[in-house]
């Protein structure tokens, strides 16, 4: 059975026409919901406190980075977030046309995996100040435009295994895995900071286990009862790890050890580390057979995004659209 396809605009979809009526609304919104047109689309308006709400989630992703929006970015966010609010509601109106209804049942199922029982549903409808009967139109928008795109531009597109295979040869770069190690610790934490007295106390500490380990007890054991690092409830286990993702000095000492090896004591900022060397892997190239429908499924997006801006373009080619953007608010 082929993956279900999700496409950029099934994205924007989510971001524009379900989580931004998850929104907190404003004080304004509460009280007087502006229901001016900020564009028509072949006579269905897009109102402003849609174009509204839309736009502070944008403004707000854009923020995430930390960096303040200039004028010029603010002008190109708000056209942007227009444009897509068109988009999807063009892609709506294609789907009505085909007589594609979004199923109640399959909604019932995906607000279960959302919310952990109705209770937290509507709790949250309440917070959003909002009725359950918008939030699950809203819902049922979405899965209808899914459904749309499934149908009628993802189950035509076929990937070829020539070209799956073409792409996996020609980055391999891709999929190398690089050499890893599978490794356990025992930490007594010290802060790097603290006074000459409180590290020896912490060094003595650890010289004690390392006593333990030398005289024949479990590494494991010995971890669930002394480590103060929250892998010790698993015997210290770190599980895999790549060069880069350690602090240096444990990394190197990691990598240096054979599987079965214990270390000697390990000083970072975090504190005096034991290491055990699980298991290690060299580099390696991950096997075709390993990634091809990872691939596939990769490429298969990228197409049917390509078919679902070409398709959108031409429906606004051929639909009324009327923006008055200028009115908008901020």
């Amino acid at each position: 059975m082929q993956a279900r396809v999700r496409t950029r605009l099934w994205a924007w979809l989510l971001a524009f026409s379900l989580l931004s009526v998850c929104s907190p609304a404003t004080a304004a919104e509460k009280e007087e919901p502006s229901q001016d047109s900020v564009a028509m689309v072949n006579g269905i308006g897009i109102t402003q406190a849609q174009f509204d709400r839309e736009l502070r989630l944008a403004k707000k992703r854009f923020q995430m980075g930390g960096k303040a929006l200039t004028d010029a970015q603010l002008a190109a966010i708000r056209l942007e977030t227009l444009e897509r609010l068109i988009d999807v509601e063009l892609l709506y109106q294609e789907s009505q046309k085909k007589g594609i209804k979004a199923d109640e049942t399959a909604l019932d199922e995906s607000l279960k995996k959302r919310f952990p029982d109705e209770a937290a549903f509507k709790k949250m409808v309440k917070r959003m100040n909002l009725t359950e009967a918008v939030l699950r139109s809203q819902f049922l928008r979405g899965m209808a435009i899914q459904t749309f795109i499934d149908k009628e531009i993802a189950q035509k597109i076929v990937v070829a295994d020539k070209e799956v295979k073409e792409y996996y040869d020609s980055r391999p770069e891709l999929f190398k895995q690089p050499e890893q190690v599978q490794a356990s610790h025992i930490l007594v934490k010290v802060d790097p900071k603290a006074e000459a007295s409180k590290k020896a106390e912490s060094r003595k500490r650890i010289e004690k286990i390392q006593d333990r380990l030398e005289k024949g007890e479990d590494f494991s054991a010995l971890a669930k009862e002394a480590s103060q690092c929250p892998s010790g409830a698993k015997g210290g286990d770190l599980g895999y790890f790549r060069r880069g993702q350690m602090v240096k000095p444990f990394e190197v000492v990691a990598f240096s050890l054979k599987p079965g090896e214990v270390s000697d004591i390990v000083e970072t900022k975090f504190g005096y580390h034991l290491i055990k060397v699980k298991d290690k892997k060299s580099e390696a190239t991950t096997p075709y057979k390993d990634v091809k429908q990872r691939i596939r499924e990769n490429l298969k997006r990228e197409k049917v995004q390509k078919e679902v801006d070409l398709y959108v373009a031409k429906l606004k080619g051929e639909a009324k659209v009327e923006r008055s953007l200028a009115e908008a608010g901020e």
